[in-house]
């Protein structure tokens, strides 16, 4: 068998991303919001149902320039349960994080748990979508809103999610998605930063371009958090393939859930969302289990992740270690198994079937 990795990007025609590098070319604009990227963000909005977008350069600096817009201090709720840079951006941005437990099911934050770590110092939430799976999203706001606190949420894996038919990325004060080349829909270096209120777009449109105001002198803190042409493109030539993209990794997600029901656990899907297959994580029995299959799949050439471990509560060098029983559990029997575009339904077959082998 080929080597066979967890991910690969998707690659339209190349014939059809040169037709924008020649206009690249032909316009001599490179960077600093051009035609393109302009182009993308209107036809990002319009595709997923939102009105208050910016294309921006990667899905971590999203998240910082998230919480500089808010003006947020002290303390953020956040989950242990998620890529680093969720909690990277907490601490870049000058805040505490302050980890609670997740759902064994969902895998996401428990809005139980948040309600219990709220103190004098908390600003805001930041929740992630794991794995895409929308948060328990009307809870959450239902406590931010009695103790009067802001929500982000790391929509970093929720690309063409919808929640009660509405895009996940239309709740909370601000939302981040990464565009990075690995996701489910991207432009190989990416982000989108999506805002309830248009005040709140407007300060994040000043902060991505180093704070400048449209017209002369500043208008507050920034950074340069501006998206290139050539990404802008990948993004465009991308966009039409989303529902092609969708089908696949559908198609794939079957095979496993069919193949290997009865042997590992599936993450619990909120039951008012759609789906996108952006990842695959089954839930191993003990980490022993995980590590035989891990290792016995590396031996046929088949390349799986540990998403997310180690747990983010007990591994941080500038934070001390929190154990919570729940994240600790999941994060050492997950594993994510590949899935991608170009991955053959054969493959995903045999792949199911080499793990039942291992069981």
């Amino acid at each position: 068998m080929n080597k066979i990795l967890v991910t690969k990007p998707f690659l339209a025609p190349r014939e059809e991303y040169e037709t924008y590098f020649n206009k690249i070319w032909d316009n001599q604009w490179l960077t600093n919001m051009g035609p393109l990227a302009v182009e993308l963000e209107e036809k990002l909005m319009a595709h997923i149902g939102v009105k208050n977008l910016l294309f921006v350069s990667n899905g971590t600096i999203a998240l910082q320039m998230a919480i500089k817009a808010l003006g947020l201090k002290g303390e953020i709720i956040t989950t242990p349960f998620s890529f680093v840079a969720t909690t990277h951006s907490i601490v870049w941005e000058g805040c505490t994080p302050v980890f609670v437990d997740i759902q064994i099911g969902s895998l996401n934050i428990d809005p139980k748990k948040i309600e219990e770590a709220i103190t004098e110092n908390t600003s805001a939430i930041l929740a992630t979508h794991i794995f895409g799976n929308p948060c328990d999203v009307e809870a959450i706001q239902k406590i931010a809103d009695k103790h009067n606190l802001k929500v982000i949420y790391d929509a970093a894996h929720a690309f063409e999610i919808n929640f009660k038919d509405k895009s996940i990325f239309e709740f909370g004060d601000i939302s981040t998605c990464s565009l990075h080349a690995t996701k489910f829909y991207h432009t190989g270096e990416g982000g989108l930063v999506i805002a309830k209120h248009k005040e709140v777009l407007k300060k994040l449109g000043y902060i991505r371009n180093h704070g400048l105001h449209e017209k002369e002198g500043f208008a507050s803190i920034g950074t340069n958090a501006k998206n290139s042409e050539f990404h802008a493109a990948l993004g465009l030539v991308n966009i039409n393939y989303v529902g092609q993209i969708l089908q696949k990794r559908k198609q794939l997600a079957e095979i496993y859930e069919l193949q290997l029901q009865d042997k590992v656990k599936f993450q619990t899907w909120n039951n008012d969302a759609s789906k996108n297959y952006c990842y695959f994580p089954v839930i191993f029995k003990t980490e022993q289990e995980l590590l035989r299959v891990k290792e016995y799949l590396e031996q046929n050439n088949i390349f799986t992740r540990r998403y997310f471990y180690p747990s983010l509560a007990s591994s941080l060098p500038y934070m001390p270690a929190v154990f919570l029983p729940n994240t600790e559990s999941i994060s050492t029997r997950c594993l994510c198994l590949p899935i991608y575009f170009d991955l053959p339904l054969s493959d995903a077959k045999k792949i199911s079937e080499l793990i039942l082998e291992c069981i």
